[in-house]
C-alpha cells in the first residue's frame, strides 16, 4: 500500500498545514514510514512544527537539480515526542524572497518548467521507489498555482480543506467544476475536510449546528439565501464526497507556538478527528465522489 495525498484549499487559512502536520505524524506513530513535503513554496510554514528553519538543502535546491532526495528529506522522527513505531521524514521549502523569485522564475520560462516538473515526479517516485514510502502527504499552496496543480496531478487522494463560509464555499465550488473534474477522471480520488466549523468552543446556549450553513445569492437580495438542511447537501452542491468534519478547536487555533497536537495529547478530541481520518485512508473506507 503506497499512497500519495494532497492536502489543498481553495484559500489560505483554513488549516490545511496543521492537519497535514498532525495527519503525518499519526501516521508514523501507527508504523508508517511516511513522508511530508511542504510544497507551499510561496508560504511555507512547516519549519515552525518541528523547529527546524536552516536545514542544509531545501525543497527548492532538489527541483531545482542540485539536491538529492537524501539531502532534502530530514529524518526527525526522534525529534518529536510519543511513542513513535514508523518513521516521519520531512522535506522543508525555502521561504526567502530569493529562492521563491528563483522558482518563479524557472516557472516562467518553458523549458525551465517542464524540467522543474520532471523533477517534481522525480522526486515521488524516488520516495516511493527508492526510501520505501508507505505515505507521501504534501502540504500545497492554496488556489490555482502551478505547484498546486502538478501536486494535485501527481497525487493519489486530495484532501480540500475549507472552513464554512460563504467564501470558501462558492471558491471551492468553483474549483471543483473547473480543476477537480479533470483529475478525478483519471482516477484520482477527491474529498472535502470541513475544519473550524462551530460547536466545539461555542457558548451552550448559543451553539449551533454545523450543517446549518445559510449561502447567500448573488443579486437575490439580503432576504434571499440557500440553507444547507444536512452535510450531504453541502457535499451535493460541491459535487465532492466529505470524508471528515472538524470543530473549531481555540487551544489550537490561538495557540502562539506550533506544536504536534496529536502526538502531545493523543486523548484530545482533535487527535482522535484525525486518527479517524487515518482509518479511513488506511483501510480505503472512504465515501464516494457524489453523495
Amino acid at each position: 500500500m503506497t499512497k500519495c495525498i494532497a492536502f489543498h484549499s481553495y484559500k489560505g487559512g483554513t488549516g490545511k498545514t496543521t492537519i497535514s502536520a498532525n495527519f503525518s505524524a499519526l501516521l508514523a506513530k501507527k508504523g508508517y514510514n511516511v513522508y511530508l513535503l511542504d510544497l507551499d513554496v510561496y508560504a511555507p510554514s512547516l519549519g515552525s512544527y518541528f523547529d527546524i528553519h536552516e536545514p542544509k538543502k531545501w525543497i527548492n535546491d532538489f527541483l531545482l537539480g542540485n539536491a538529492s532526495v537524501d539531502d532534502v528529506c530530514i529524518d526527525i522522527t526522534k525529534r518529536i515526542s510519543g511513542d513513535i513505531k514508523g518513521t516521519l521524514n520531512v522535506g522543508f521549502a525555502n521561504s526567502s524572497k530569493e529562492e521563491i523569485y528563483k522558482l518563479e522564475g524557472n516557472v516562467s520560462r518553458q523549458s525551465s518548467q517542464m524540467q522543474l516538473l520532471r523533477n517534481f515526479i522525480l522526486l515521488r517516485e524516488e520516495l516511493f521507489v527508492k526510501k520505501n514510502a508507505d505515505f507521501v502527504i504534501i502540504d500545497t499552496s492554496p488556489g490555482i498555482r502551478y505547484w498546486s496543480i502538478n501536486t494535485l496531478a501527481v497525487s493519489d487522494i486530495v484532501i480540500l480543506t475549507l472552513k464554512m463560509g460563504d467564501l470558501d464555499i462558492e471558491g471551492t465550488k468553483k474549483m471543483a467544476q473547473e480543476i477537480y473534474g479533470a483529475f478525478t477522471k483519471f482516477g484520482t480520488l477527491c474529498y472535502l475536510l470541513l475544519n473550524r466549523g462551530p460547536g466545539y468552543c461555542s457558548i451552550p446556549e448559543f451553539q449551533h449546528n454545523p450543517v446549518n450553513i445559510t449561502e447567500k445569492h448573488k443579486g437575490g437580495g439580503s432576504g434571499n439565501s440557500r440553507h444547507y438542511s444536512s452535510l450531504e447537501d453541502l457535499s451535493s452542491t460541491i459535487d465532492i464526497g466529505i470524508i471528515s468534519e472538524i470543530p473549531c478547536y481555540c487551544d489550537i487555533q490561538f495557540s502562539t507556538k506550533e506544536f504536534l497536537t496529536g502526538l502531545e495529547y493523543p486523548e484530545h478530541p482533535f487527535t482522535l478527528k484525525l486518527a479517524n481520518l487515518a482509518t479511513k485512508l488506511e483501510t480505503n473506507e472512504t465515501y464516494s465522489q457524489q453523495q
